[in-house]
């Protein structure tokens, strides 16, 4: 049995290094493209193998009920967003803003990027997490600047550099655990490996526990977007392939997340440390506020949907920080409806971006009429993510309003102000897109509609009904996270 439950966490992290090995050199684009679907989808068969077989927890690799959660929700939109990549790419090959070379490039750094975020969930030692997410990081860098336009160039720059400083800021805090179990557990592995890091914690020094979750709270808060650390996420969906921004939106603050969330349970276990729940709410709700005004200041389609998944982070973060197991559970749930909406509305915007010609908010009209199924398909995505029913984010937001009127009713109105204004933004932008007069070019795109479909028809079964197995693995989660 163990070797059957190893393979499984081996074929996930093999898997994509051997596809970006194959997809480097292979030349032309159906072949590659079906290669990179077949490859992360089999990423996803080996995910939920996980489910049923669980390897055994060593030094480095560590698969428990917290991680399958971001494991299976990472491959599945790590494949949906395959498959939208195909069509989306044969149009930017047809339209000269890529090259084969280009294309070779890009979908070998997608396997990549699915490698190095899947390792960063397993990994059981926290320098090896470290790693892992500094590989995404750089990945997703390089990606973003593709294009090789003078903007595509300076948001990557602009990536990298606040990137580079939020992971050398978690670099610090991580030395910072370490000494801190250095005393308790001694020195070399054993001061890295998470699971015995949380045998020991109570016995650390909680001053530098406190020190160290502060700056891993900022460093990795960088990655997940929380103002005021969020000024490279706005430029890097924007300028950057629309996959990608599905793929950074969807899956790449996740993986941040779960660094924070695994630190915040260190704290949680030692009594002398300070509590990292008001911290994170507080950065949460800064979020939400800030970045549900900026939406009103967009002009880029694609820019405007980043702001979104700030406020959205800032909600989870917020439920997190909250704690408990009602605010817990809204947090994972919210953060597989976010995942699994913003994502479908970058697959809509990307075809729009390529039917118009244009990002700006201003040249795009009348969607229902030019485009009637990308249109129809961007009013269903905004609903559903601006919160409204049936989808489940309304759901999730609900049961985040209701745990923080129970436990502190003081801070439900500053979030439901920032919920209300985050929904007017995205309301008022939603009018003219769709239904305003038609303006500019329409060109007919050969868009792929399934990943779409899949998603916003999870998000509307999920408002609808929650299958019991699913509300029971979800409060189980929740309960881990205390």
């Amino acid at each position: 049995m163990n070797a059957i439950t190893v393979s499984g966490v081996t074929f996930l992290l093999i898997i994509p290094v051997m596809a970006a090995a194959v997809l480097a050199v292979l030349p032309g684009y159906r072949l590659s493209a079906s290669l990179n679907i077949a490859a992360a989808f089999l990423t996803l068969l080996a995910a939920l193998s996980l489910f049923i077989w669980k390897p055994a927890t060593g030094p480095y690799i560590l698969v428990d009920d917290l991680n399958i959660v971001f494991v299976v929700l990472n491959s599945f939109v790590g494949f949906t967003t395959s498959v939208f990549s195909a069509s989306y790419i044969a149009h930017e090959l047809e339209t000269g803003r890529l090259t084969p070379a280009h294309l070779r490039f890009y979908h070998a750094m997608y396997q990549v990027l699915l490698f190095a975020m899947n390792l960063a969930l397993v990994a059981n030692n926290i320098g090896l997490m470290w790693v892992a997410i500094e590989m995404a990081t750089l990945t997703t860098v390089i990606m973003v600047g593709i294009y090789r336009t003078e903007a595509a160039i300076e948001a990557a720059w602009k990536y990298f550099i606040l990137g580079s400083v939020g992971i050398a800021l978690a670099l610090f805090g991580t030395i910072l655990v370490y000494m801190a179990a250095r005393p308790v557990v001694g020195e070399g592995q054993d001061g890295m490996v998470w699971t015995v890091l949380i045998q020991h914690v109570s016995s650390f020094d909680p001053a530098l526990l406190d020190l160290a979750f502060v700056f891993l709270l900022l460093g990795y808060g960088t990655k997940v977007g929380l103002a005021p650390l969020h000024a490279w996420l706005p430029d890097a969906h924007a300028e950057g392939p629309t996959p990608i921004s599905a793929v950074l939106s969807g899956l790449l603050l996740n993986v941040a997340l779960y660094a924070v969330l695994r630190f915040k349970l260190l704290l949680a276990a030692n009594p002398g440390a300070i509590a990292p729940g008001p911290l994170m709410a507080a950065m949460g709700l800064a979020s939400l506020i800030f970045a549900g005004f900026m939406l009103y200041r967009r002009h880029d389609i694609k820019r405007m949907f980043g702001y979104s998944s700030i406020e959205h982070m800032g909600i989870i973060v917020f439920a997190f920080g909250m704690g408990g197991p009602l605010a817990n559970f809204a947090g994972l749930l919210h953060m597989t409806m976010h995942s699994l909406t913003k994502s479908a509305i970058f697959f809509t915007v990307g075809h729009i971006a390529q039917a118009k010609g244009t990002q700006t908010i201003a040249d795009i009209r009348g969607l229902t009429v030019t485009h009637p199924m990308l249109g129809w398909s961007l009013v269903v995505g905004v609903i559903a993510i601006a919160g409204m029913p049936p989808f489940g984010i309304f759901m999730s937001e609900f049961l985040v309003v209701s745990s923080t009127f129970v436990r502190v009713p003081l801070l439900a109105i500053p979030l439901v102000v920032g919920l209300l204004v985050g929904f007017g933004a995205l309301l008022l932008r939603l009018q003219g897109l769709a239904f305003g007069e038609p303006k500019g070019r329409s060109a007919p795109v050969q868009a792929s509609y399934l990943p779409m479909a899949a998603h916003l028809g999870l998000v509307l079964t999920a408002g609808i009904y929650l299958p019991p197995p699913l509300v029971t693995w979800f409060q189980h989660v929740a309960s881990l996270l205390g």
